[in-house]
């Protein structure tokens, strides 16, 4: 008996430092994180960690040693006994000052996570299903996060790579050694936005401003996800935050506005159909194949067809409308804040030419332009 404890420990002893090298890659414990808040994070978990040890030690001893110093086969004879004052005192007294020992350093950090004042820079960030708005407020720049994980891994036709469902087509560039506060809200229904490496999961709900914040240590790319049930594609909805020095973080700033001036320089230029519909297949990919599907067979029941559609092969007035100011009743949104007015001229002309609708006609990022022109609408009207 001896002999086989002693070979079913050396045998687990040498499973764990053979498989030392794969720990840092898979393990059950939280993980430190990237933060001072974080870090306080893991330490508290694992003081109240060690604190449940040591209590299933002490009660499961005593139960153990109980049971077996008062066997049957000892002779042990049960005794009736209630009513011990001192017992009931220390099983009080105890479990109150063990409490007390676990809610001063968690309240300690729950004061420090809830305290987003002094921030340097404030990220607005809202939930749309199912992709992340990052507004810059003091810097006059927003843009969209989409999960960028290829069709093709998703359904199971191409191998998945390091980051399947976990990598962006932009993500949230931040800079270190700054207090960053976070302001969540959604555009349609509750999500929550995590990330663990800064230990900042907060819900975004409708009609409400939710407020986190974060000082990053180091540079590197932290991964999270959506932690609240939002809908179909709640798990493609991913956050990859690229944390850099606040050098290059001005440099980003510059080369941001650079792209945004560019793009709006483009939609002024005369775009080709060839041109509208390249680029259209990529924003619908990104965009709308979540719910028509990449084959524009859409989802019977939920989400409708615009292969051969009334919509796609109507009246292309209707058709920019309803992409652009969404349909009220319906989860089809409002795109006009989502997508350049490139964008939207490029996605309008591919779904009114793709899957055999073939009008052969292209909507103009120019008209679009127009339309979006507050000044035009007011002067329609």
């Amino acid at each position: 008996m001896v002999r086989t404890i002693i070979t079913t420990i050396g045998l687990g002893l040498g499973l764990t430092l053979y498989s030392a090298s794969a720990h840092a890659e898979w393990t059950v414990n939280l993980t430190p994180g990237v933060t001072d808040v974080s870090r306080s994070v893991f330490d508290l978990h694992m003081t109240i960690f060690w604190i449940c040890v040591a209590i299933a030690l002490v009660v499961f001893g005593v139960m153990f040693w109980s049971i077996f110093h008062h066997r049957k086969s000892r002779g042990a004879q049960a005794h009736n006994f209630h009513e011990n004052t001192l017992v009931e005192v220390i099983w009080t007294i105890i479990p109150l000052l063990i409490l007390v020992g676990m809610a001063v350093p968690a309240t300690a950090t729950l004061v420090k996570m809830y305290d987003p004042s002094e921030a340097e820079l404030d990220v607005q960030i809202t939930g749309y299903q199912w992709k992340w708005r990052y507004d810059y407020l003091d810097h006059d720049l927003n843009f969209f996060s989409n999960l960028s994980t290829p069709r093709e891994q998703i359904s199971n036709e191409a191998e998945k790579q390091e980051h399947y469902l976990l990598e962006v087509d932009r993500h949230l560039v931040l800079p270190v050694g700054t207090k960053i506060r976070f302001l969540l809200t959604s555009n349609d229904v509750i999500h929550s936005w995590w990330v663990p490496a800064l230990a900042v999961k907060k819900d975004a709900i409708p009609g409400f401003i939710n407020e986190a914040w974060t000082i990053i240590d180091e540079p590197g790319i932290y991964r999270g996800q959506c932690a609240e049930l939002c809908g179909k594609d709640h798990g493609f909805m991913p956050v990859v935050i690229e944390a850099v020095s606040q050098d290059d973080f001005k440099q980003w700033l510059v080369d941001a506005q650079a792209e945004k001036q560019s793009q709006a320089a483009a939609a002024e230029r005369t775009w080709t159909l060839d041109e509208l519909m390249q680029q259209g297949e990529q924003v619908y990919l990104r965009a709308c194949a979540a719910c028509h599907l990449p084959t524009g067979e859409g989802v019977p029941g939920a989400f409708p067809a615009l292969k051969g559609s009334p919509v796609a092969t109507g009246d292309v007035a209707g058709h920019i409308d309803i992409v652009l100011n969404g349909k009220s009743g319906t989860a089809m949104q409002a795109f006009r804040d989502q997508l350049s007015a490139t964008e939207l001229a490029a996605v309008i002309t591919y779904e009114r030419n793709a899957w055999g609708n073939s009008l052969g006609e292209a909507v103009s990022p120019a008209q679009i332009m127009r339309l979006l022109e507050p000044s035009t609408g007011e002067a329609e009207q």
